[in-house]
């Protein structure tokens, strides 16, 4: 029936159909291009402060509102696509094996998601009225104003598209359940076997509601029951965010006894939450990668280091380390990296005599340098976490990027040398002349992007907001000077960075409000309190917070993580008076461990997409990563206990 909506009888589209179809792509192309146009905006106004001393009034202004009305515009797409992140790895098998159950669960994840968004939606609507009437502007008086309605009004449009798509999305999955209900496929398992699972599913809600409505449990106890219901609703496949923010509205529901407080706390979130000027790194970052991948930056690196260590002993993944090492010094995305060097590295390191096993291993656990080594997304995430300096964390993260890049180089001579049986026996490569020249060329885009944008940072140019829009000009640059860029590929490159950069902002969107509930909730200082009492010392709770993060990460991805434990942990970190750059850094390191281990291990399962069927199975892939896990929890450790290397630089 809700299909029928959007098509008519012989499956074609309908005038209506077309029209649905339309808006959430044209407001993510509108969204997309705004976000290059921010690029310009920042470019324009460094050059015209830097070189005429005349900077553009209001840019910072411009650019926190632009931010927010973009990832509300992008969000129908990024629903209606399937791109927020998730946890698919049971909601994925039970799609083929435990239909009913899947079908169900997807009905009660997107209802509540659509119930979500009505409430902010209701909040944000009467802010934009508010505003209207008002003449609510941004700016200084003499100097410039900005009308702040049209941003509200951007923001409004794509909840109301986003409302629509949640609520789509749960009509179809409850269509299709009492669908297979009514007339079941050939050889569909029967409701029988799904139906215990979705009695106790139903039966815990209501479990867990009926408590909490009718006990005034402490605010402590909502905290702690919130946190579990999150981590439950995650496990089983419900987008993070919405797990975050139905969650959160629920314990600040109970908490404050007061629903009103609750949807009041949600709009505030939804409009104010990333209204900044920092939060415009992520985008102009993304963007950089993406535009420099399709540039084939990465290819070159890995051609350059395969002929500087061509004679070395284990030199392909040597060569594969330093590749990554280098890309990631412009791209910032271990899942970025991953992917680019699982086509371009292992098929030559197969043809050498490398082992698929090690082979694959060796792409999957240099990837995560792609997180540490500057600039990195999840550095610019904690620092807008944890309200830390993103340019103090790209140095800080200079010199653990380094040495952790140098004991993955360490660990390939080792394997090569006594454990041959895990690596193969490697061919020598053949002997290709590369003048220093050529080498050169094909490094220097590379080097000189860094430069400008580390150089920038590091000199007091830049913030980190104008170096990531430096760098995405420069990579624009370098994808025209190429011959990689053409008017599809652009676009393409735009919309992907509009749906990154949406997913992840809205993540902080709800890791915000999840914030809010948890400090009502006091946990954070009963955490503290409960550390403290333990007496295990700082060394203690770090060790303790390591493991947390690896078995987090063995279910979450990275930044979902940082979202969930970030919150409750750095109340303590400031308790026991650590450093938050160098805290920031170790976290990073821990978090990115997470994703070589399984089951959910998303750099493995990049790798895994990106390769030929049947060309390396899950567990050899996670078997080659293992040693790159033992390394970096070595390293992480160090770090822990001397802080000093991590603060070198600084």
């Amino acid at each position: 029936m809700a299909e029928h909506i959007a098509t008519g009888s012989a499956g074609t589209p309908t005038v209506f159909g077309r029209v649905y179809q339309a808006v959430p792509l044209a407001l993510s192309a509108i969204a997309s291009s705004a976000l290059v146009g921010l690029m310009l905006l920042i470019v324009a106004d460094i050059g015209l402060r830097f070189f005429f001393s005349r900077p553009i009034n209001g840019v910072s202004d411009i650019v926190a509102l632009t931010i927010v009305a973009c990832v509300f515009l992008q969000l129908g797409s990024t629903i209606g696509g399937g791109r927020l992140v998730r946890a698919d790895f049971l909601i994925g098998a039970w799609h083929e094996k435990r239909p009913h159950l899947a079908r169900t669960m997807e009905l009660v994840f997107y209802a509540a998601a659509a119930a979500i968004l009505a409430a902010a939606l209701l909040w944000l609507w009467h802010d934009l009225v508010k505003s209207y009437h008002s003449g609510e502007f941004t700016g200084a008086v003499g100097a410039y104003q900005i009308t702040v309605w049209p941003f509200k009004l951007a923001v409004v449009t794509g909840c109301a598209v986003a409302f629509v798509e949640a609520a789509r999305r749960a009509l179809l999955s409850g269509f299709d359940l009492v669908r297979a209900l009514r007339r079941p496929a050939p050889g569909e398992p029967a409701l029988s076997r799904d139906l215990l699972p979705i009695v106790i599913f139903v039966g815990a809600i209501a479990v867990f509601l009926v408590l909490n409505f009718a006990l005034t449990l402490s605010p402590v106890w909502v905290g702690i029951i919130s946190l579990a219901g999150l981590l439950v609703a995650v496990t089983i496949g419900m987008p993070i965010a919405f797990a975050l923010l139905a969650l959160s509205f629920l314990g600040l529901w109970l908490v404050r006894h007061n629903p009103a407080i609750a949807q009041n706390a949600l709009g505030i979130a939804a409009g104010g939450a990333i209204r900044s000027y920092e939060f415009g790194v992520v985008p102009l970052f993304v963007l950089m990668g993406l535009v420099l991948d399709r540039a084939d930056v990465g290819r070159d690196a890995f051609q350059v280091a395969v002929h500087l260590l061509r004679r070395v002993r284990g030199g392909l993944g040597m060569a594969t380390v330093a590749a990554n090492a280098i890309f990631a010094s412009i791209t910032g995305s271990s899942i970025a990296s991953a992917a680019v060097f699982s086509r371009i590295a292992v098929p030559p390191m197969i043809e050498s005599g490398y082992t698929p096993r090690f082979a694959v291993g060796v792409v999957t656990g240099s990837s995560v340098l792609g997180m540490l080594i500057p600039p990195s997304l999840l550095l610019i995430i904690y620092g807008l976490l944890a309200e830390a300096s993103v340019g103090k964390l790209f140095i800080a993260a200079i010199v653990p990027g380094l040495l952790l890049a140098s004991a993955f180089a360490a660990l390939n001579v080792v394997l090569a040398t006594w454990f041959p049986a895990f690596v193969g026996t490697p061919k020598p490569v053949a002997e290709e002349g590369m003048p220093a020249a050529q080498m050169a060329q094909r490094l220097a885009p590379v080097i000189a992007i860094v430069a400008v944008v580390m150089g920038g940072i590091y000199a007091g140019v830049f913030t980190a907001t104008e170096a990531g829009a430096v760098g995405a000009l420069g990579a624009f640059i370098v994808g025209f000077a190429r011959r990689k860029l053409g008017l599809k590929e652009i676009g393409r490159v735009v919309l992907e960075t509009g749906y990154i950069a949406a997913g992840i902002l809205f993540l902080i969107i709800a890791a915000n409000l999840y914030g809010r509930m948890l400090t009502l909730s006091t946990i954070p200082m009963q955490m503290t309190a409960a550390f403290a009492a333990l007496d295990l010392g700082f060394m203690g709770f770090l060790v303790v917070y390591l493991v947390i993060l690896i078995l987090l990460g063995m279910i979450l991805d990275s930044v979902s993580i940082m979202l969930i434990i970030l919150p409750i942990v750095l109340p303590v970190v400031a308790a026991f008076g650590g450093d938050p750059i160098w805290f920031g850094v170790v976290t990073v390191i821990g978090v990115e461990i997470g994703l070589l281990t399984p089951p959910f291990g998303l750099s493995v399962f990049v790798v895994k997409g990106t390769l030929p069927p049947g060309f390396a199975s899950l567990r050899d892939i996670f078997t080659g990563a293992f040693p790159f896990v033992i390394v970096m929890a070595t390293i992480t450790l160090i770090l822990m206990a001397f802080p000093a290397i991590t603060l070198f630089l600084l």
